[in-house]
């Protein structure tokens, strides 16, 4: 009865009760931490992979998201039995502590980003967090609050982190990265209260989890299940998967950012039409599948990028060239040669028909018909 009593004190801790704004501001952290990182990263991935730097950058951010897709359900799973608040603590931190090793030691950072893909499932907890606390009708408008937030961070955080690195050097900026990440922890440490209602969860930490909801084959094999879920994941993966891909090389596009950004709209339509065809204490679940499925495209995104460009012979030190070039002279963009070398569109030219194949198949997802187990409620 102590034990009981202790971990529901220690769970309620925060400030105010559970609100769509401390989900908001945990994910503008994470990611305004990394986006600061974006001229850096270009440098000591230059500097590490001086030869095949984009097939490098794929193979990384390949392994972070295979590793993504399967702790995704398990985590969600876990999440719907111990909480919220300790898996979206373990997530930002995991995710988060490659950063400063870039500056330590860049072989480190490399590995422990590749690593820390097991824990990069943040948008699962946090979309589980918010289906916590909203009624059906309001979490459409929460969700795309919640992504809005990302796309806002995503937008504004390159450009300051490439002015701070002209001006004052790299090492500022991972300097205040890291004390961006390190505020992120302290605020769902102190700020963020727990969502799972108590008698949602088991009286007992260990409280067991079956391997099925842990398999992340699992929620792939219940997508054949039902027309509706095998439509709505064909839409995730056709549309999620160029943009994996681009967001790996997304440092050399600094200007693409406000239109990379109208495609977060996509998530939060997809987990609300989800989310309010599950059971409440089935969020986690669901929220760890479609997440899997966007960890599935991390994985192959990247990699088929950074394969693509490796094919077409685009290496990083040409573009720093083209670059060079651009500011003393402009290149004669009548010249089929000058402007393929400065915009290499094969990646993205397959991007634009996968997204357009995904858009077809998104037409044929009715509204309400969503079975993802048996004897799930159905609106």
């Amino acid at each position: 009865m102590r034990s009981h009593t202790l971990r529901e004190n220690t769970m309620r801790q925060g400030i105010g009760e559970p609100s769509v704004y401390h989900a908001v501001v945990v994910i503008f952290l994470e990611f305004f931490a990394w986006g600061l990182l974006t001229t850096p990263m270009l440098t000591v991935l230059h500097q590490t992979f001086p030869q095949h730097t984009f097939l490098m950058n794929g193979l990384i951010h390949g392994v972070k998201g295979l590793l993504s897709f399967l702790s995704a359900p398990l985590i969600g799973a876990l999440s719907d039995v111990w909480g919220r608040k300790s898996f979206l603590l373990l997530t930002v931190f995991f995710t988060c502590a490659p950063i400063p090793l870039m500056k330590i030691s860049p072989w480190w950072y490399f590995a422990v980003i590749s690593m820390s893909g097991v824990f990069a499932v943040t948008f699962s907890v946090i979309f589980a967090y918010v289906a916590d606390i909203t009624q059906e009708h309001e979490r459409s408008t929460a969700y795309g609050l919640v992504s809005a937030t990302f796309a806002a961070s995503l937008v504004t955080s390159p450009a300051i982190g490439a002015y701070l690195s002209q001006a004052y050097g790299d090492t500022l900026v991972v300097v205040l990265a890291s004390g961006v990440a390190l505020l992120d922890i302290g605020f769902i440490l102190l700020a963020v209260p727990e969502s799972l209602p108590e008698e949602m969860r088991p009286v007992s930490w260990g409280a067991p989890i079956s391997w099925e909801q842990a398999d992340p084959f699992a929620s792939l094999r219940k997508v054949g299940q039902d027309s509706t879920v095998l439509l709505i994941c064909i839409t995730v993966f056709l549309s999620y998967l160029p943009e994996a891909g681009q967001y790996s090389s997304f440092f050399l596009y600094l200007r693409q950012g406000a239109v990379a950004a109208m495609s977060s709209i996509t998530f939060p339509a997809i987990s609300a039409m989800v989310s309010r065809n599950a059971d409440p204490d089935q969020q986690g679940v669901v929220q760890g599948m479609i997440t899997g499925i966007r960890g599935l495209c991390n994985g192959l995104g990247p990699a088929l990028y950074g394969f693509v460009f490796y094919l077409f012979h685009v290496e990083l030190n040409e573009m720093a060239e083209v670059e060079t070039l651009g500011k003393a002279s402009r290149p004669n963009m009548a010249n089929p040669t000058d402007e393929s070398s400065i915009i290499p569109g094969p990646p993205f030219l397959f991007g634009a028909c996968s997204v357009l194949l995904s858009l077809l198949v998104a037409l044929f997802i009715p509204e309400h018909s969503l079975a993802l187990r048996p004897g799930a409620h159905k609106k």
